[in-house]
């Protein structure tokens, strides 16, 4: 018997008994759904993972710290075999030379008071680079984002700002407001000051420092702590800070542009080292350098070559490792779920060839006497058991994705009730398709085997005898 032979009696066989077939192609197309809705829920949730973290620059980022050497701070500890590498400009030059390196831009950050009209805050100012525009942290910001990266601009976190103007945080957007810092100065410079140098115990103790204090050793000139005021206009508020938090150091209240921030240069108290050096002016040492490689699939490759400069590394590939497992598993959990009811469905595809048996064992004893032969009878019933895995794969996939896009609406009209930006937590990749069909196939030939072979076995002679 030819293949097409087959399939033609076989989509015969299927219509005389089209209620019982229909009906068993649609337990095939459910089970084919809950399996398409399951794996495309966990598919989705993944993707949604991966796309927040890549739009906050965090899953191609390493951050680059100096690996301290704490051993002359103890008695009877023998100094460092190898030089201490300092966290520099000269090393931010040779980290931006590394293969695969974009970007590298230090964490700067200083503690500073901010005053609008009589309100006066202490908070921690940051710098952020343009490539920051894109972060999710600026989706909903009120205002805009910096007009040019060395604009004398800021951007208020939202509870700095209510810090600021509780009645009407919104209303500090375009206005100036008062930046009061401790800049750094050579010890044997006449500079003045740009405000009153009298004491401030309040931004002295916030400091940690005393300005007009002296800091470096006795034999080499230290620096000053000059207080110093900047002017910067509001340009927006945003809800959180960018990069996701990922970066070191105290929260920080208030934006400025990376470049306005190294020009003011302030003094970080949180790198008393580089101030107590005996040369504190000769180059700025950073806590940390954000590393931005070209793609994801090169930050392993860049943590190892700044491991071999003797920098800690950090990324957040080292943390999602595990998370990646995690989502493995709940994939395979969903694919065992969604597959039970793929197996009730092919319980019904035997209940139904078995029937269809007992109704055509004349048929089946007229086509052996005729010439038929046992493989013959078996490429029959699975031919039947391949269209109607066709058909409810097919169906199945269909509904799967419409079962997805209602939880897509639901979601979003969800997410919208709650002032939330709507999320896409559901998706269907070409390959899902695909192999969903065809495990649907697969598990119906499967399921077609014991009545195939069932079918075969019968003796012509009885089967022409059965009325």
């Amino acid at each position: 018997m030819k293949t097409r032979d087959a399939f033609d009696l076989a989509t015969r066989n299927l219509r005389e008994s089209l209620l019982r077939n229909a009906l068993t192609t649609l337990g095939i197309a459910v089970g084919v759904a809950s399996l398409v809705a399951m794996l495309s829920l966990g598919i989705g949730l993944q993707s949604m993972f991966n796309r927040r973290l890549l739009r906050a620059g965090l899953f191609d980022t390493v951050v680059v710290t100096a690996q301290r050497d704490f051993r002359p701070f103890r008695h009877g500890e023998p100094p460092a075999t190898s030089p201490v590498r300092t966290l520099d400009d000269a090393a931010r030059r040779q980290i931006a030379a590394l293969p695969d390196v974009i970007e590298v831009t230090p964490d700067v950050r200083f503690p500073a008071e901010a005053r609008f009209a009589q309100q006066s805050e202490f908070t921690t100012v940051a710098g952020v680079p343009p490539s920051a525009a894109p972060d999710e942290a600026f989706e909903g910001l009120q205002g805009r984002f910096f007009t040019s990266p060395s604009a004398g601009e800021a951007i208020l976190l939202a509870d700095f700002a209510r810090r600021l103007s509780p009645s009407n945080p919104a209303a500090l957007i375009g206005q100036e407001l008062i930046l009061t810092y401790a800049e750094r100065q050579s010890g044997d410079s006449n500079a003045a000051s740009s405000a009153d140098d009298s004491a401030d115990d309040d931004l002295d103790s916030a400091l940690g420092f005393s300005f007009g204090d002296e800091i470096g050793e006795d034999s080499a000139p230290g620096i000053n702590i000059v207080r110093r005021e900047r002017r910067l206009r509001i340009t927006g508020i945003a809800a959180r800070e960018p990069f996701g938090g990922f970066r070191g150091g105290p929260r920080s209240g208030l934006l400025v542009p990376l470049s306005v921030a190294e020009s003011l240069n302030a003094i970080d108290t949180t790198d008393l080292r580089s101030l107590s050096s005996s040369d504190p002016l000769a180059g700025r040492s950073y806590s940390s350098l954000r590393v931005r490689a070209a793609r994801a699939t090169a930050v392993e490759a860049l943590e190892e070559r700044l491991r071999q400069l003797r920098f800690g590394t950090f990324s957040l590939m080292d943390a999602t490792r595990n998370l990646q497992r995690v989502f493995r598993i709940l994939d395979l959990f969903l694919l065992i779920f969604g597959s039970l009811a793929l197996a009730v469905a092919a319980l019904g595809i035997v209940n139904t060839l078995v029937m269809a048996i007992l109704e055509r064992r004349r048929e089946i004893g007229i086509m052996k006497a005729i010439g038929a032969s046992d493989r013959d009878v078996k490429r029959l019933f699975f031919a039947e058991a391949a269209a109607m895995g066709v058909a409810g794969g097919l169906l199945g996939v269909v509904l799967g994705w419409l079962i997805g896009r209602a939880i897509n609406f639901g979601t979003t009209l969800y997410l919208q009730s709650q002032q939330l930006p709507a999320e896409d937590i559901w998706l269907v990749p070409w390959w899902l398709v695909l192999g969903a069909v065809v495990f649907a196939i697969l598990v119906t030939l499967v399921s077609g085997l014991y009545p195939a072979t069932r079918a075969a076995q019968l003796d012509p002679v009885e089967a022409l005898r059965f009325q």
